[in-house]
């Protein structure tokens, strides 16, 4: 009752309306019914109730999620989607911050592969090339068609659709912009009037003039800020959606992450430059074509219909003929920057993967104390880039001086000519000033200036501020031509990038119809794979080391193969180096091209099909448990319903159960490169070969660092759990771990000494070529064949060892002829040397 009493003797007006709210509100409870009350007094509990419980819930539900984004941050794990996506916990301030990957589908692959390896004729790029073919054009960054193709085919990516994420940002962008155009023209206004009043000495007008001011310039920068901010928004958007498609097609269960640097060569070595840099400066660059080329176009037109109506059709003539002329003549003085750009960005790249290969070779070049000859290497690099880019910048003052003396000094005095029409030309006065002088001149304009010398000022103040302005957006439109220039460069180095990896995903190798292609080139495979195979097989398959340069023939190593390994064939591959051994798996893996034959293997790269271990064990990065289930996640792991113990008794398998205790349990996390040695990295390579358990397993090398004892323990364990092992190595001591021995570099000569017939398999072949190459041989380990071989290879041995004596014999004679010469008819000795005296 208080309250009521102080509101109702209140003369406020807002007290005065909570008065009225609260009569009208106890008039409406009094007039209602008991029933009525109490089922709003019910519904008003239940709703409280509900909120809080609805609240602690989420509470509840956030700090479970908090709890296990820090669990699997901790395990360098995360969750699986039932569509497919992924989700994860990145570090966030304190706290944890869960982001969901999806997937790109393929159906996105084939539809933008068209995009990017046929364009339109019209795009077609230098010397009518089109990015299919091989070698990759050699684009020439500018503005021109094939940059607006390329522009529009990144942007089909970084924008799927009209209501993406990429949309909504830009859309918030354009109406900030919009919004700082129309500040813009009412900050031109004030102006006017601010010196209007100030010239009439109108201190209150001109005092609310600059409150006006204040005011509208703190909303203005908080316009401007939020345009930057939204910038970095899309740029930051921009390069998620190409990164993320990126690495879907780089890192594709295709192999395009070893083909693309190994087969293909189209990008060299620096596809880290291109995926690191070249797409930040691209999405950085793209982010802001729109605020640099939108808000000026839109600031011209507006401002130059105000000036229209200022100052007639006069100006607006010959402020057009400035813009047309001033573009024409910037345009054909400017340098090519995009060319520059892109030439900048392939010799950073040279120099990034000099320094890169330094990094991941120190210690071998440690070793041979090659730290003079690698200064050597990476000071001719630095020294290729800083000479070019020193280039760039002599380029660049000459049109700089051009472009500001042009942009800022004659514009400015061409818009005091421009200003002074009314003045000197009043027949030519804008429509502005053809309306009643006691009417308002503009709807932002507040009231008429009753005294024509205050109207000619206000209006040259507001005149010229809209020149100046106007200047300003031409000037940002004319440097953005410059941006563009580079833009053109970034595009065509990102262009490059994804038609690269869609050529090298679709095998697109097809040369032009006007060539043909070289044979056993990448344009000539015509082998087949067949998955799915319970063994491995391959049918007059030759082995053809590809060469990187598209056109040009790989280099055949052996005769075509032909050999089938069933479950339970253990194997050993030997030969001599460079005979092609680990070719095999590079084969059979899908890393090489079957240029001929049939290749048969098993459909799974992994666990229940065939595994592969390389020469160079590789510790990825992760947990002690991460490098046990390579290349299994925690959350596969989990799903198969593993569990750390039976990880433990792997480890101890391979004599390796130490290290959880060792290391500080399964969740640490170190460079495990240089925590283990070599012994262990090998050991651990069969640790996961054992928690996988695949069919088929081929072992390159694998046990080279390992004792011979815990060797034959390796291979004795993967045998007994199933696992047929086919091992590449030139020690013969591991056949005895092997029932079939597949030799390769084989002399002709002795296979038809040993088979006695001719192979007649490379029949394919140049005869010069048959008659270099090396043979093979496929037989099994202990039979009376490969006996008898072994004692045919010790007989020559003695027939060998016994000319031994004859053979020291001739070497004496040969040496005193040596030492003889022969004068006018008789021989003479001659003296020994000093060192055998």
């Amino acid at each position: 009752m208080a309250v009521q009493s102080t509101l109702r003797n209140s003369q406020h007006p807002l007290r005065a309306l909570v008065f009225q709210l609260l009569q009208r509100c106890r008039q409406r409870w009094k007039g209602t019914s008991q029933s009525a009350r109490l089922a709003a007094t019910v519904a008003l509990t239940l709703c409280i109730l509900s909120g809080a419980v609805g609240g602690q819930t989420w509470n509840k539900r956030r700090s479970e999620e908090k709890a296990q984004g820090r669990r699997l941050l901790r395990r360098n794990s995360g969750l699986r989607g039932k569509d497919g996506s992924r989700t994860i916990f990145v570090p966030y301030r304190t706290a944890t911050a869960k982001v969901v990957i999806h997937p790109t589908k393929p159906t996105s692959f084939d539809a933008h592969r068209r995009l990017f390896l046929n364009p339109p004729r019209a795009a077609r790029l230098a010397d009518g090339q089109t990015a299919s073919q091989v070698p990759p054009p050699n684009t020439k960054p500018g503005l021109n068609i094939a940059f607006l193709h390329q522009f529009l085919s990144l942007l089909s990516i970084m924008i799927p659709h009209w209501n993406s994420k990429e949309s909504g940002l830009l859309l918030s962008q354009g109406v900030f912009l919009l919004l700082r155009t129309y500040l813009s023209l009412v900050v031109t206004r004030l102006d006017g009037e601010i010196v209007r009043d100030l010239v009439a000495g109108n201190g209150r007008n001109f005092l609310l003039g600059i409150v006006k001011w204040c005011g509208i310039g703190a909303f203005a920068s908080y316009t401007n800020a939020a345009i930057k901010f939204l910038q970095s928004k899309v740029s930051i958007a921009f390069r998620t959606r190409l990164t993320r498609y990126i690495h879907d097609l780089y890192l594709h269960d295709n192999l395009n992450y070893y083909k693309v640097l190994n087969l293909d060569g189209g990008i060299g070595q620096g596809i880290d430059q291109f995926i690191c840099n070249d797409l930040t400066l691209f999405t950085t660059s793209a982010a802001s074509l729109y605020s640099s080329i939108g808000k000026p176009l839109v600031d011209l037109c507006v401002f130059n219909y105000q000036l229209f109506r200022s100052l007639g059709p006069l100006a607006l003539t010959g402020l057009l003929a400035n813009y047309i002329i001033t573009a024409s003549a910037l345009r054909r003085l400017s340098p090519p920057f995009g060319k520059l750009k892109a030439v900048e960005g392939r010799r950073e790249g040279d120099f990034r993967s000099l320094h890169a290969r330094l990094i991941a070779n120190a210690e071998e070049v440690a070793f041979y104390g090659g730290a003079e000859i690698e200064k050597i290497f990476l000071d001719s690099g630095f020294k290729d880039l800083t000479s070019w880019m020193e280039g760039i910048y002599r380029l660049k003052i000459r049109y700089n001086m051009l472009e500001d003396f042009v942009l800022k000094y004659s514009w400015s005095a061409f818009g005091y000519l421009i200003t002074s029409l009314p003045v000197f030309l009043p027949e030519w006065a804008g429509l502005a000033l053809t309306p009643d002088p006691a009417l308002p001149t503009d709807p932002l304009q507040a009231e008429a200036p009753s005294n024509p010398q205050h109207a000619r000022m206000q209006a040259f103040i507001t005149n010229k501020r809209l020149m100046l302005s106007l200047a300003d957006a031409g000037g940002r439109m004319m440097y953005s031509l410059k941006d563009l220039s580079e833009l053109a460069g970034y595009t065509s180095r990102v262009y490059t990038l994804i038609s690269t990896l869609h050529r090298v995903h679709a095998g697109a190798y097809t040369p032009s119809r006007h060539t043909q292609p070289e044979p056993y080139s990448l344009a000539d495979v015509h082998g087949t794979v067949q998955k799915g195979y319970d063994g491995i097989r391959l049918e007059n398959c030759p082995l053809i080391a590809p060469a990187p340069l598209h056109q040009l023939p790989g280099a055949l190593l052996t005769e075509p193969l032909t050999f089938t390994l069933p479950a339970g064939a253990h194997t050993l591959i030997s030969g001599p180096n460079g005979s092609g051994k680990s070719s095999i798996a590079r084969v059979v893996a899908g890393l090489w091209p079957p240029y001929r034959g049939l290749v048969s293997r098993p459909r799974n790269m992994g666990a229940d099909g065939i595994m592969l271990l390389p020469q160079r064990p590789y510790l990825s990065i992760g947990t002690l448990r991460d490098q046990v289930i390579y290349p299994h996640s925690e959350i596969d792991m989990r799903e198969s319903g593993r569990t750390d113990r039976e990880l433990k008794s792997v480890l101890e398998a391979v004599r390796l159960g130490y290290l959880p205790d060792r290391e500080g349990g399964w969740d640490t996390r170190k460079e495990w490169k240089d925590v283990l040695s070599g012994g262990e990295k090998q050991r651990m390579a069969f640790a996961r070969l054992l928690y996988h358990e695949p069919r088929f397993a081929i072992i390159d090398e694998g046990t080279s660092a390992v004792s011979s004892d815990v060797e034959g323990l390796l291979y004795e364990t993967c045998k007994a759990r199933g696992i047929t092992v086919v091992i590449v190595s030139t020690r013969a001591s591991l056949k005895r771990y092997c029932d079939w021995n597949l030799t390769l570099g084989v002399e002709e000569d002795k296979l038809a000494e040993g088979e006695g017939e001719e192979d007649d398999e490379g029949q394919d072949y140049d005869s010069d070529e048959e008659a270099e190459l090396p043979g093979w041989e496929f037989e099994r380990i202990g039979t009376e064949e490969e006996r008898v071989g072994v004692e045919r290879e010790v007989q020559a041995l003695k027939e060998k060892l016994a000319k031994v004596d004859e053979w020291r014999q001739r070497k004496e004679e040969i040496e005193t002829q040596l030492g003889q010469v022969w004068v006018q008819g008789e021989t003479k000795e001659l003296e020994a040397p000093g060192y055998l005296r």
